[in-house]
């Protein structure tokens, strides 16, 4: 028998992880029966929960003190420090990423195994559907940002892919392996490699609560995407450097030439101050993306932790 680990982030999320817990725990039963399969590992992480969210936790440890684990942070620290901090805390041969609010359907959990066990493949992954709710903007933003970053980079990421996975002991060491302190896990799980599927569903309402996650949220962690994951935007400042050049000097023969052939003229200020604009806006648009990449260095090279354990249990 196996021991299967599930890995639980969780940001203010009260509510929802009674609920999780009952219900996963009946999915694991179902699967226990007739013949006992898989042993639960519980390993739920307080991301700096302002609420009940560690109490709970606690709760359910004094209840389940062999099966239920937590880990609670000093502060908030992301959900991928969360992510992170879960994985290293798991024993199991095969090990669980989901979301609390029950949003990833735990019936799922059956056939990823099967899959594993039977198929031979190394992760199951997920695909969600248009979620139930969402706006038009957002779903567009959304489809819009993995057709850019499969387009900018080399490793793919299937569009709509969630975090709900299952994966081996090999696979998650793997991923474990990687050093970065800027994490983008869903580009991490591709790059990895190994033999990987991925199921499709429909997407879920929240057990209990509201998101956490707001527009400005979502693109920031996009744009951490696409920097983590490809060079484009260095190329693109590059090329926006090199066209500009190349307009000038044109212009410059322009000038030269009409003051041979026609004489000089008196320039306005209005042409004078766009020109001055678009040049400067330009030189700060690549020094812009040319920073980002530099932040990113200076935070690998500082080697500060990903995150910081208050307690766990």
């Amino acid at each position: 028998m196996k021991t299967l680990s599930l890995v639980v982030p969780c940001y203010n999320e009260e509510e929802s992880i009674p609920l999780f817990y009952q219900t996963v725990s009946k999915v694991i039963d179902k699967m226990n029966t007739p013949t006992p399969t898989v042993t639960p590992e519980y390993i739920f992480v307080d991301d700096g929960s302002a609420d009940n969210t560690l109490a709970e936790m606690k709760t359910l440890h004094q209840a389940n003190p062999e099966t239920v684990h937590y880990r609670s942070f000093s502060r908030n620290f992301g959900k991928e420090s969360a992510l992170a901090a879960g994985l290293q805390a798991t024993t199991g041969e095969l090990v669980a990423v989901m979301d609390v609010d029950l949003q990833d359907p735990p019936e799922l959990l059956p056939k990823m195994f099967a899959l594993i066990e039977n198929e031979g493949y190394d992760c199951v992954g997920t695909i969600q559907k248009e979620r139930k709710g969402q706006s038009k903007l957002r779903a567009f933003l959304s489809s819009s940002f993995y057709r850019v970053i499969n387009w900018i980079s080399d490793v793919r990421i299937e569009p709509n892919a969630r975090d709900y996975r299952l994966m081996t002991r090999q696979f998650v060491n793997t991923v474990l392996d990687l050093p970065e302190f800027n994490r983008f896990s869903k580009g991490i799980f591709s790059w990895v490699g190994y033999k990987t599927t991925y199921l499709t569903y429909e997407s879920q309402p929240r057990a209990a609560g509201k998101t956490h996650w707001s527009l400005g949220q979502l693109f920031s962690y996009s744009i951490e995407g696409i920097i983590d994951f490809s060079n484009a935007p260095l190329r693109l400042a590059t090329w926006v450097g090199s066209i500009s050049f190349f307009l000038s000097i044109i212009g410059l023969i322009f000038v030269i030439v009409r003051a041979l052939t026609v004489g000089g003229s008196v320039a306005g200020w209005p042409s004078l101050v766009v020109i001055m604009l678009l040049i400067g806006g330009i030189q700060l648009f690549c020094l812009g993306i040319l920073g980002q990449y530099i932040n990113k260095i200076y935070l690998e090279t500082k080697h500060r932790p990903k995150y910081i354990v208050r307690e766990e249990k």
